[in-house]
């Protein structure tokens, strides 16, 4: 019988050793396979009447950023784009003879209004350039239609539609689920508008809240139909007139007589017309390069051992530590490195943040002060958001650009930590007993209610951050205190109006910053270094250059909703109690 047990064990260890051996080989061979393509792709030969494509599909984020494997094989997609790629492919492409012109299909994207803004202003100076562009849907969102309208031949399916809404903004309120889970959110802040706690405390819009998501929503809504109505050589009425019309549902006949689009054509039809377009034989492939096998192929990467300007980008929330986001610790000691830096002739930061942290914003805000210290410019590109904390680490720069539907200010604190007493006491049962030297010993504690003098000493401590922050703004922005205060309260502006307060100095977009900089030092060629220069990881670098995972069933562990959510939970549990950050809002 233990002769049997120690020869079942015995088979057992090595059954498992036999599968761990033949996983590690498996996996080294997989990776030996993807090298291999990777390698052999990483090269790109572009031709002479090759066409520029564009890919509008998915989540277009400013710009690649790292990821957790998991997550990074959940979201993988070797067609998606982002902003920072578009924007340096046109503007190389501009002047290459080897490109004829660009080919957009939209396919529904995700992208704020800046951002579309962005691609918009520089698909604009890629036509100066003598460029033709050409847009193809088989059902136009409001979103990729804007940037579409800027084709000079604008085609969809027979059978397709347009989608013109108009623009709108919806906020989740959580009160209701909470109070049915016992969950209590203990709330201190300073600022009447500062609206980011309400989904936790209510169960509608406060006025001042509405009041600041009307006036940017008609702000934003104004620059859509505008654009659109001067793209199409329309008049602005009939597009405000075609947004409660749900024009979505038409017969798709009548965006010809409407003069939203140019000409009808299935999608199989595309490859043949924009092979003849360049001068190709029908049946030949149109030569079509992604942003990144155009780049890949420029090389376009400057040398960062020369003399130039250098590009920071601060995207995502801004947090004390971790690996994802605009962490504290690592921005900071980025900047730091580029202030001492004598290659570095000045700094554009590129924000596009709704905040966080407050700790974390006022370490980034020192860092930027010690690169002015050392003689250096510094101007700020506001992207969708600079708001909070996002505006925080803005308010020093020498200058401000914004584009025009850039969301900011939001110039206020809170703190906010949940009393889950009604969870764990009254639902799950669960009593605690507590030994203390003295009151308030072990803490703030999540599992009972905060006592008056820990509220107290919280609104304090919110009081004093609120302080040094519109102390902050005033500085940078050679204002008294009492006049930031008066525009502060935690109220979002839309860039017109920030223009009109002095929040920001000019709108243009971020070439329009760059190109101010250059000027600004006197370059004859604007020289840009792309910061921060982090190496990607292994896998990562692959996914990006050029392997696929086609065919491969590689799967998360949880699906992508679960994902999100267990991603939602862990910046909850990781974010410091005080942020200076904006509310979480839907724009439609």
């Amino acid at each position: 019988m233990l002769k049997r047990f120690f020869i079942s064990l015995l088979g057992t260890v090595a059954g498992l050793w036999i599968s761990l051996f033949i996983l590690i080989v498996g996996g080294v061979m997989l990776m030996g396979v993807i090298i291999g393509k990777t390698a052999s792709t990483s090269t790109v030969n572009i031709e002479k009447k090759s066409i520029l494509y564009f890919d509008l599909s998915g989540d277009i984020s400013e710009r690649y950023q790292r990821q957790p494997f998991f997550q990074m094989i959940q979201s993988y997609d070797k067609k998606s784009l982002t902003l920072d790629e578009m924007l340096r492919s046109l503007a190389l492409a501009a002047d290459d003879n080897k490109i004829e012109g660009l080919y957009i299909k939209c396919s529904g994207s995700a992208m704020a209004s800046a951002s579309r803004e962005e691609l918009i202003d520089a698909i604009g100076r890629f036509k100066a350039s003598g460029k033709w562009v050409i847009a193809y849907a088989d059902t136009y969102s409001q979103g990729d239609y804007l940037i579409a309208s800027t084709a000079d031949s604008l085609f969809i399916n027979p059978i397709g539609s347009i989608d013109i809404h108009g623009v709108g903004g919806v906020t989740p309120f959580f009160k209701n689920m909470f109070d049915k889970l016992g969950v209590k959110m203990q709330i201190i802040k300073v600022g009447t508008f500062k609206s980011a706690v309400e989904p936790y405390i209510l169960t509608s819009m406060s006025e001042p809240a509405r009041l600041q998501m009307q006036q940017y929503c008609d702000t934003i809504w104004r620059y859509v139909a505008g654009t659109l109505a001067e793209n199409r050589t329309i008049p602005v009425e009939n597009i405000y007139a075609m947004a409660p019309a749900m024009i979505s549902t038409r017969q798709t006949e009548t965006y010809l007589s409407d003069q939203l689009v140019d000409a009808l054509k299935y999608s199989r039809e595309m490859p043949s017309y924009l092979s003849e377009y360049v001068g190709l034989k029908k049946d030949a492939e149109p030569r079509l390069v992604t942003p990144s096998e155009y780049l890949m192929s420029k090389s376009d990467a400057f040398s960062s051992l020369k003399d130039h300007i250098a590009v920071y980008y601060a995207v995502g929330d801004i947090a004390d530590s971790g690996d994802e986001g605009i962490v504290g610790e690592t921005v900071t000691a980025d900047i730091v490195k580029l202030a001492d830096d004598k290659r570095v002739k000045g700094l554009v930061l590129r924000v596009n943040s709704p905040g966080g942290s407050a700790f974390a914003s006022e370490q980034i805000w020192e860092a930027l002060e010690y690169f002015k210290s050392k003689g250096k410019p510094l101007y700020v590109s506001m992207g969708d958001y600079a708001a909070s904390g996002g505006y925080y680490i803005s308010c020093g720069a020498d200058s401000i650009f914004a584009d025009r539907t850039t969301i900011t200010g939001s110039i206020g604190v809170f703190g906010m930590i949940p009393d889950l007493s009604g969870l764990v006491t009254d639902k799950f049962g669960v009593n605690f007993s507590t030994v203390e030297t003295n009151p308030g010993a072990t803490g703030i504690s999540l599992t009972q209610a905060m006592t008056p003098a820990q509220h107290e000493a919280m609104q304090k401590s919110v009081e004093n951050i609120y302080e040094l922050f519109t102390s902050r703004v005033a500085q940078g922005r050679k204002m008294s205190q009492d006049a930031v205060k008066e525009i502060a309260e935690g109220r979002v502006w839309i860039a017109p109006a920030a223009l009109n307060l002095g929040l920001v100095d000019q709108i243009g977009s971020l070439d329009a910053t760059i190109g101010a900089m250059a000027e600004n030092l006197g370059m004859k060629k604007t020289e840009v270094v792309r910061y921060p220069q982090t190496e990607e990881k292994l896998w990562e670098k692959i996914l990006r250059e050029g392997g696929s995972l086609d065919g491969l069933e590689i799967e998360a562990p949880f699906d992508s909703e679960t994902m999100q959510n267990l991603y939602i939970l862990k910046q909850l549990r990781e974010m410091n109690p005080i942020q200076a950050r904006m509310e979480a809002v839907v724009v439609k």
